[in-house]
């Protein structure tokens, strides 16, 4: 296999500390979580003491001040211990590169050094019941009144809505201005009005809370504004490509994950008088994917090459996306194809991960929006 070359020797030692971190932390009580649908807000802050949250933020604000090459090291290693929860990634990858991008630096040190420490979770207030992938079609209204806005509305399937102690939220301060008329403002969860729904019960990501959130005449300081006024659809195109590229990252560890898995099972288990691996088809299967997985593989570290120079773009960052939330849940299909009755088990690994995978070609964009980005770039002339 060819190696890769992103990495230097301080990433191989966080890698290592994350590993470990996921492996004691989070690998033993992870069934347990999925149970009661929500992971307790200690590992949160045991997550910002290992370094885990918000490592890009600069270290004025609470962070690190790293390279993205260490978030992605957390979404790697997370990926490959088959785990759902908890919601890391819209926390550190979303909320907090919403404030630190376009914030002003009164509301990064209001906010971020908490995210950092893990003792105030993040969420993102984008998608509702009428408006999913299509942002102007968001009802939600934050209506100027003095020094404040009076928010009203709902959100749906939103990641860390339990839990969340802020939220970016996406509401509409010109109601007939389309995209045009969309704002992002910081909501934290304490204002009289702001009310949790339902913790959602999904296929998979058990583990992750995922809510259905309300807001009846909420009030929030005009100061809670992120970036300019009618000016959020053009702060949301700016954070999707890196968005869309986190979970390229994941998908391609998971998928890397579970040919690994597979190749383990299939060397001991047996059939008719011989370990699974020596059937043809079982060695052509693996031999496929692992071809395809390695070409995905390149392709992702390239595109976090690209990031790191700011040069990803969203068309890119679309691909990458499709092509690995694609090959993921073909790969995991394939793989739990030859575990046989035990691919069916939830104790093993490789049928969790069936379960969680599919929502990957839905979330942060589905593969048909990816398409619609893609082939806009190839017939804009």
């Amino acid at each position: 296999m060819l190696q890769r070359t992103l990495f230097a020797a301080e990433h191989s030692i966080f890698r290592d500390a994350v590993r470990r971190f996921i492996e004691t932390e989070i690998v033993p009580y992870h069934a347990e979580w999925e149970k009661q649908g929500v992971v307790p807000r200690e590992l949160w802050r045991k997550a910002g003491n290992t370094g885990l949250l918000c490592p890009t933020v600069s270290p004025e604000f609470g962070g690190a001040g790293a390279d993205f090459l260490y978030s992605a090291v957390v979404y790697e290693e997370l990926g490959r211990a088959a785990v759902s929860g908890p919601g890391f990634h819209v926390h550190s990858e979303m909320v907090a590169t919403y404030i630190d991008n376009f914030g002003t630096r009164e509301q990064k040190l209001k906010w971020l050094p908490g995210m950092a420490a893990g003792t105030a979770i993040g969420a993102l207030g984008l998608t509702e019941p009428d408006a999913g992938s299509d942002l102007k079609a968001i009802r939600t209204t934050a209506v100027r009144d003095g020094d404040e806005y009076v928010i009203n509305g709902q959100k749906v399937y939103i990641s860390n809505g339990q839990l969340c102690d802020l939220l970016v939220l996406a509401c509409k301060t010109d109601p007939d201005a389309g995209t045009r008329g969309v704002s992002f403002i910081v909501v934290e969860s304490s204002r009289e009005g702001f009310e949790r729904g339902r913790n959602l019960e999904k296929i998979g990501l058990k583990a992750q809370d995922t809510s259905e959130l309300f807001f009846n005449d909420v009030r929030v300081p005009a100061g809670n504004l992120i970036g300019e006024e009618n000016g959020g659809f053009r702060i949301a195109m700016h954070n999707l490509a890196h968005e869309r590229l986190t979970i390229a990252v994941s998908a391609i560890a998971q998928a890397e994950a579970a040919v690994g898995w597979t190749l383990d099972y299939v060397k001991e288990r047996k059939a008719f008088g011989k370990t699974i691996s020596e059937f043809q088809n079982t060695r052509f299967v693996l031999a496929g994917l692992t071809a395809r997985v390695q070409q995905c593989r390149v392709y992702v570290d390239r595109c976090i090459e690209a990031s790191l120079n700011k040069q990803l773009d969203n068309t890119e960052a679309a691909m990458a996306k499709m092509l690995t939330t694609e090959l993921l849940w073909e790969t995991v299909d394939q793989c739990l194809q030859l575990f046989g009755g035990y691919g069916y088990m939830l104790e093993f690994p490789i049928a969790r991960l069936f379960i969680d995978s599919r929502v990957r070609k839905i979330a942060g964009g589905s593969s048909e929006i990816m398409r619609e980005i893609i082939s806009r770039d190839l017939f804009k002339n």
